[in-house]
């Protein structure tokens, strides 16, 4: 096996990018592992409008590009992979097995996120890429002049929501309270914009159509009256997964799956750090994910120059 990393960043996201980018700079030697697009899910937000620095809002795209930048400049390693499959511990040293290779180092920081939570009713694994999307940045141009939902109310749905009626003819909220849970901004622009109509106190049922989205069907929470709606694509944001699977048995984790850690975003393995939405923490925000990640990279430099290897 070859000489061990200093540390492993699993995850580049916002964390995962961070951490790298203040790893980089303590001179370890650092490597980011990545399966997906770098940048997770940040990277496909349109607009972010509260990350401090930019008054004007900055897309997701080029934040987290520059924060890449930044890590590579400072001497981090990216690598893409399709998947960790398991992360154990040997002896100090931590094994990350990959599917085609097993890697080795002295601290591992997981940022791996989450990943959109999929509602289980009929349609929704037929019509996946055939009118169901978890991304309106990726998806939202195929809509144009069409008529798309949103399903969900906290502030990832009412922002894609906005998102899509710069192509969409007439976007449907579907929420399951009487009130959106977004922040009041965001509220107040939904409720002003002409284009957005709102299904409230409302599940969806499921989803219809030949060969592509057609038609959705709707239940009324308190009547439990069912009523049909045309669309031609429906957008999931209900909440989110933790991409955890990984280290299961090895790190401990909440009930929901989420890493549990210390203050100093230190696991029940010594070694081991989390950072960013794979956490249990009480806010899943850029901002957040970008303080944990200098705040793990900090703890593993310590972890690294105070043990004896």
């Amino acid at each position: 096996m070859a000489e061990p990393y200093d540390v492993i960043i699993v995850g580049g996201g916002p964390a995962g990018l961070t951490a790298a980018l203040y790893c980089g700079r303590a001179r370890m030697k650092t490597l980011v592992l990545e399966k997906a697009t770098t940048g997770g899910q940040a990277a496909t937000t349109d607009v972010i409008e509260n990350y401090p620095g930019f008054p004007d809002g900055i897309g997701g795209y080029e934040l987290t590009e520059r924060i890449k930048q930044q890590a590579l400049e400072f001497g981090a390693e990216i690598q893409e992979i399709k998947e960790v499959i398991s992360l154990e511990a040997d002896g100090k040293l931590k094994l990350l097995k990959l599917a085609d290779s097993t890697l080795s180092a002295r601290s591992v920081i997981i940022a791996t996120g989450s990943e959109p939570r999929k509602l289980e009713i009929p349609g929704v694994e037929e019509f996946h890429g055939k009118g169901v999307s978890y991304c309106a940045t990726c998806d939202g141009a195929f809509y144009r002049d069409r008529v798309v939902a949103v399903i969900g109310g906290g502030n990832s749905a009412v922002e894609e929501a906005i998102f899509l009626t710069r192509f969409a003819s007439k976007v449907y909220i579907v929420h399951r309270r009487d009130e959106l849970r977004a922040d009041k901004i965001l509220r107040e622009r939904a409720l002003e914009n002409p284009k957005i109509e709102f299904i409230w106190d409302a599940h969806l049922k499921k989803i219809l159509g030949n060969g592509k989205v057609e038609e959705m069907v709707v239940e009324n929470k308190n009547t439990h009256e069912r009523t049909s709606y045309q669309i031609d694509g429906v957008f999931f944001y209900i909440g989110a997964v933790p991409n955890t699977e990984f280290c299961e048995g090895l790190v401990e984790l909440d009930g929901r799956e989420y890493i549990i850690t210390d203050e100093a975003l230190r696991t029940n393995v010594p070694g081991v750090f989390a950072c960013g939405d794979c956490r249990a923490n009480l806010l899943k925000q850029v901002a957040v994910a970008a303080g944990e990640g200098a705040l793990a990279a900090v703890e593993a430099e310590k972890y690294v120059e105070e043990e004896d290897w």
